[in-house]
């Protein structure tokens, strides 16, 4: 016994861990790790690295100008895969990867395996608490990886909160990950609704949220233009045939009424700013029900706004309905940075803006003004027919999605026809069209006469169990799409080149020109935050926004 004691003070003197007291769980220190109290992200839905600039002798001092002048910008982030849309978009920030790892392909792909298209986020497991009875029911559990909110909840053993808000359903669900909790918006009730994967009843604080029935207090106010109609310079025209209207009006011009709507129509709320209203009061309430930023433990609040997008879908990036859109977000942001500083408390919140992807040009405006554009002429139908009447295989285009045409193998196999002579006749066929800039065998495409960064983006946005037989791309300012509005999806920088930023704790303010992705955020927080990144993130901390390198 006495050996055995010498022993362990011998021990004890060369290596003090050894000798301290086992009954204080933290001996070396009991100060907690410098963090923000409150990671805040928010993604705005179809922004355009432009539209910091755009607009921005109009913006006021509080919302996206205190962004550049407090924060620190990547003035040229980029998406790193081909299909830039929205629920790709919203799941590569948060995990840091492509789709080709997060399997989040599309808005929707096509299942070969169930012979059938997956919405992103649909979930016939579960059912949706708080909508009508028709509700879809949606969950993540079509994320294959994890998101910075998950890894956050996993480094703090689950203490802390992540909530994910939207009006669209993959616009919070994704972002909040596997582990948080996400509210989006139900168009035919008014109301913000969850699911079974996250609860068995709404938290009272969403039913009272409800029970206030904002959107017709909102609608009750119709939507003019924020200033005179004739100082908005940077804009197109008011009435011009390629911008879509409200079903309720005769025209897509200002003042757009919207009274009638009280009570009936719950959905056209999104394609107005006071979309924007709704869900940022919304994420008010989310804040101050769940005591989000409240104690040291970091927790997390993904923001998405979904009405840019809607609206630039109807009337284009180049409507005055853009402009003022952008005009009144900007004083929301300043509003919503000023609860942030008084709910939080300044220099305590970590921020970061961007958006899951930018928007092309209506062709309609850009054809007169003499700038090449237009829409894909050729059909699945008439390819059909095509490969009927020469190889008497029927149905042969199974389904199309993000670029990819998936062929129907049983009718070929049926038919004993030759697959590869096949796709030849198809590519063959596509090239006519004076829309497509090339056609490819999705096998090929290491091989294909690409340049390598078209060929890295469309190999980060393919998964090789979800993706299609032959890939198709469309020249610059063509897409497939309908005579108004505008759309959004290609490689392309103007559907790609999308803003990025960080403000708050421990930045500093400044700016990048060189090439960062929409994937280096997820990492960056995870650095800021001493936690692991996400599990398939591919990103790179960008370490130039902080002096903590």
């Amino acid at each position: 016994m006495l050996r055995f004691w010498l022993i362990v003070t011998v021990i004890s003197a060369q290596f003090p861990l050894f000798s301290q007291n086992v009954s204080n769980p933290n001996p070396v220190s009991s100060q907690n790790l410098d963090r923000p109290k409150l990671v805040v992200g928010l993604m705005i839905d179809q922004m355009r690295w432009d539209f910091f600039y755009r607009y921005y002798d109009r913006y006021k001092q509080g919302g996206f100008k205190r962004i550049l002048r407090e924060g620190f910008t990547c003035e040229n982030a980029l998406i790193p895969y081909a299909q830039t849309v929205t629920a790709a978009g919203h799941a590569s920030v948060y995990t840091g990867s492509v789709p080709t790892i997060n399997g989040i392909m599309g808005n929707e792909w096509y299942d070969r395996s169930r012979g059938d298209y997956v919405y992103c986020v649909d979930d016939a497991n579960v059912k949706t608490i708080g909508g009508g009875e028709n509700a879809e029911p949606m969950s993540p559990r079509n994320l294959f990886t994890t998101t910075i909110g998950d890894e956050l909840r996993l480094a703090t053993n689950f203490r802390s909160k992540v909530v994910g808000v939207a009006i669209k359903d993959r616009g919070s669900i994704l972002p909040a990950g596997h582990s948080g909790d996400a509210y989006w918006y139900d168009s035919r009730t008014g109301n913000f609704v969850t699911s079974t994967y996250y609860k068995d009843k709404l938290p009272s604080w969403v039913t009272g949220f409800n029970n206030r029935k904002l959107t017709d207090s909102l609608y009750n106010l119709d939507w003019n233009t924020l200033y005179p109609i004739e100082t908005y310079v940077q804009s197109d025209k008011d009435n011009v045939a390629y911008e879509g209207r409200f079903m309720h009006e005769e025209s897509p011009t200002f003042p757009h009424k919207l009274t009638s709507l009280v009570g009936v129509n719950f959905g056209s709320i999104s394609s107005t700013p006071y979309g924007n209203t709704l869900t940022l009061s919304f994420a008010k309430a989310a804040l101050l029900s769940e005591s989000l930023g409240k104690d040291a433990i970091p927790d997390m609040l993904a923001v998405s706004l979904s009405s840019p997008d809607y609206t630039g879908h109807q009337f284009g990036p180049n409507s005055i309905e853009i402009e003022d859109m952008y005009l009144r977000l900007d004083a929301e942001l300043e509003a919503f940075f000023n609860f942030l500083d008084a709910e939080v408390g300044k220099g305590q919140w970590l921020f970061f803006l961007t958006a899951d992807h930018a928007v092309a040009h209506t062709p309609g405006f850009l054809k007169k003004n003499k700038i090449p554009a237009g829409t894909l002429a050729t059909n699945v139908k008439v390819i059909s027919d095509r490969v009927m009447e020469k190889f008497r295989v029927p149905n042969i285009i199974e389904a199309s999605a993000n670029y990819h045409l998936y062929l129907n193998n049983r009718t070929i196999d049926s038919a004993k026809a030759d697959k590869a002579a096949i796709e030849k006749f198809i590519i063959d066929e596509l090239l006519k069209d004076t829309a497509v800039s090339m056609a490819f065998p999705s096998r090929d495409i290491m091989t294909a006469a690409i340049p390598n960064e078209m060929k890295q983006k469309f190999l980060n946005g393919m998964n090789q169990k979800l993706g299609g037989d032959i890939i198709l791309i469309l020249k610059p300012g063509y897409f497939f799409g309908a005579r108004t509005g505008t759309t959004h999806g290609s490689w392309y920088p103007y559907d790609s080149h999308i803003p990025m930023a960080f403000m708050g704790w421990g930045i500093k303010p400044g700016k990048t020109g060189r090439t960062t992705y929409m994937t280096d955020i997820a990492p960056t927080i995870a650095t800021l935050l001493h936690i692991q990144q996400p599990s398939g993130s591919i990103g790179q901390p960008v370490f130039e926004i902080t002096n903590q390198q």
